[in-house]
């Protein structure tokens, strides 16, 4: 189930208001020269809390121009893919290889045939037939992505909690950035992760789920065996949070670890734009923002894909989308979940129903206690709780 990297006290107390000095507009000059599919524009929007503003939009490719991926499902048990973030028994980042397949084997989550064949599924044009697979999205290459910043950073009442496949940000590159992956553990299925932390959505166009530029960090730390082809900088600037607030990496521009940094991994520190707000990554996986100190603005990303997030063509083209929870033959239902059920009074489908997030990704349990008819107190009582992560 999901849990709050960030108690409620810290996200107020990250809420308070930044000098105006402190605030650093997004420089469209930061982008790599190749990032727009066209000229980026200055247009009107609205930001959440419903203030008037201006916005920078821009369009990006399925893909960064230049970028190689992959790995990402690895063939047979004999080759090496991308990465994972296991969050069941001995969870940590691990590399997918025969020595992680085989533990997740004996946890009862079974991705291989009896000849080493591993499971791997385009979900572009299949849905999986076993209840575990890699998923291996194929790219649509006509696929382009718009997207908005706030020109003038504004800070919110109280910073946004991201979850899972929460809308972070975008990188140098013009490739979005995204929160955790949906786990294995609520689907059955792995879409696997390369070794720089990014994959293909649904939809055929690639994001990241990492600051990729300075992964090796989090290999160093976690003890991963895995390389990135990307040049590697822990005080590089990565990119923008879509509150307009930029992303650096995990060390200062001096090479210290900064000290101060509030629930959502920022503070006010020297960059190359002076002393501003800003965020940091961390040190361990996803070496991402936990949550967003400022406001997006409405409606900031939408995609001419047919399937995946900010689809906006969804009945045109052939594209699947991913697997859900609750699919029959799709996901294998967590252990204590039937007892959970019971307690309720209710049958385990009609459990993971009401678990299903609207959004995508993990569990929202106030939604779920609502749809059961149980205080979201209650409801954390009854359910199984969620495995350790280190």
């Amino acid at each position: 189930m999901i849990q709050l990297k960030v108690s409620a006290f810290l996200l107020v107390a990250c809420a308070t208001a930044l000098p105006t000095q402190s605030v650093a507009h997004p420089d469209l000059d930061s982008f790599a020269q190749t990032a727009f599919a066209a000229e980026p524009q200055t247009v009107d929007c609205v930001l959440e809390d419903g203030t008037a503003t201006s916005c920078y939009e821009f369009t990006v490719g399925y893909l960064p121009e230049g970028l190689e991926t992959g790995p990402f499902c690895p063939a047979t048990l004999d080759d090496a893919g991308g990465i994972w973030d296991w969050d069941g028994d001995d969870p940590g980042l691990y590399r997918i290889d025969e020595t992680f397949l085989r533990m997740l084997d004996d946890q009862g989550y079974t991705f291989f045939d009896a000849d080493g064949t591993v499971h791997v599924v385009d979900i572009a044009t299949e849905q999986p037939a076993v209840d575990h697979a890699c998923i291996n999205v194929s790219q649509e290459e006509t696929v382009t992505i718009t997207m908005q910043l706030p020109i003038t950073p504004a800070m919110a009442e109280a910073p946004t909690v991201l979850g899972t496949v929460g809308k972070v940000g975008v990188a140098l590159d013009g490739a979005p950035i995204f929160s955790d992956a949906p786990s294995v553990l609520q689907t059955g299925h792995m879409p696997a992760l390369d070794t720089c932390g990014g994959h293909i959505d649904p939809g055929g166009w690639f994001h990241w789920h990492a600051t990729a530029t300075d992964i090796e960090t989090v290999f160093e730390t976690e003890g991963v065996s895995a390389d990135c082809a990307l040049t590697q900088d822990s005080a590089g600037h990565f990119g923008y949070a879509f509150d307009g607030f930029a992303m650096y990496g995990s060390t200062e521009l001096d090479g210290t670890i900064p000290t101060d940094l509030d629930a959502c991994n920022g503070h006010v520190g020297e960059t190359s734009d002076g002393e501003v707000y800003h965020y940091h990554a961390s040190t361990a996986f996803p070496n991402l923002p936990p949550c967003l100190v400022g406001v997006q603005a409405q409606d900031n990303f939408v995609t001419t894909a047919s399937a995946g997030i900010g689809a906006q063509n969804a009945a045109d083209g052939g594209r699947h989308e991913p697997p859900r929870p609750g699919e029959i033959g799709q996901v294998r239902v967590p252990p204590g979940f039937d007892e959970a059920a019971a307690e309720l009074g209710v049958t385990t489908e009609t459990l993971m129903e009401a678990l299903q997030n609207p959004a995508g990704g993990r569990p929202d349990l106030a939604i779920a206690a609502e749809r059961l008819g149980v205080t979201m107190e209650e409801l954390q009582a009854i359910l199984p709780p969620p495995p350790p992560r280190q």
